[in-house]
């Protein structure tokens, strides 16, 4: 990825028209561990891998409360990511300080927008190397929105970022239809299987998995996770169970030749064994 004399300052155009250090930003984003958000018309759903540096270590925090009506989550350079929420607080506070009500959801993601935008027109200044995707309730409904490092930002119904975040790209392409109507629950599990999708063969634990939702007349808060623990069972037993009772019929099946016997039932079974 070297480019090099014009990928030494954040405000050199390439002759192609590109700002590779807002490129570089962009690639930090894709190495964090991924981060996942869902929206139906009443409730938004944040989710993200929890990822460690080793072992010994625990893993950082991904997920932020910005208010009771917004959450943000992130992939990418954490440092950066605890400093923008930390900022997103603050102008909630003092929006709802000065005007006594409730910060809109998109006026706060132009806000971030903006000051991620300085940031790429300032010689003495780096791009943020974190995306954020922010979900909140206002009155027009509930929102998701990615903030890119280049201080563009856009609205999903469905979005995930990070590292391997393409296979849950794919779960949510194919369902993101449904979402609109779906209830709270059927919300949370499509969010706990686009994680799975992330970790590509690994199996999936509470311990993995950080999830968040807010809604209608449920602020933001975190899911325990014996809760998330019991929606993984409910999906992850399934196979079992329709293994066990597909395994039923075929041995009724196969017994019933060998009590028949005679050269008829030798014919039926011999293509079983193929």
């Amino acid at each position: 990825m070297f480019r090099n004399q014009y990928d030494t300052d954040v405000t050199t155009w390439s002759p192609t028209g590109r700002l590779f250090q807002v490129e570089y930003a962009m690639e930090a984003v894709k190495q964090g561990s991924a981060a996942i958000g869902l929206r139906s018309r009443s409730h938004v759903v944040l989710a993200c891998v929890n990822k460690a540096q080793s072992e010994l270590s625990s893993h950082q925090k991904k997920i932020f409360k910005v208010d009771d009506h917004i959450g943000v989550a992130i992939a990418g350079l954490t440092a950066d990511g605890r400093v923008l929420s930390r900022y997103m607080r603050s102008e909630a506070i003092n929006h709802s300080f000065t005007y006594e009500s409730p910060l809109p959801v998109g006026r706060l993601v132009v806000h971030l927008a903006d000051k991620a935008q300085v940031c790429t027109q300032r010689s003495w200044k780096r791009p943020y190397g974190v995306g954020l995707l922010v979900g909140g309730l206002d009155e027009s409904g509930a929102h998701l929105y990615y903030n890119c490092p280049s201080g563009n930002y856009f609205e999903y119904q469905a979005f995930a970022i990070g590292s391997r975040s393409q296979a849950a790209k794919t779960y949510l392409e194919r369902r993101f239809e449904s979402f609109a109507d779906s209830s709270r629950e059927d919300l949370i599990k499509d969010a706990i299987l686009a994680v799975r999708e992330t970790l590509q063969g690994e199996t999936l634990k509470s311990s993995l998995c950080t999830v968040s939702v807010l809604g209608v007349g449920e602020a933001f808060h975190f899911l325990d996770q014996d809760t998330i623990q019991k929606v993984i069972d409910t999906f992850e037993k399934v196979p079992e169970d329709e293994e066990a009772e597909a395994g039923e019929p075929e041995a009724e099946a196969a017994a019933a030749p060998a009590e028949q016997g005679g050269g008829a039932g030798d014919q039926d079974v011999a293509p079983m064994e193929m």
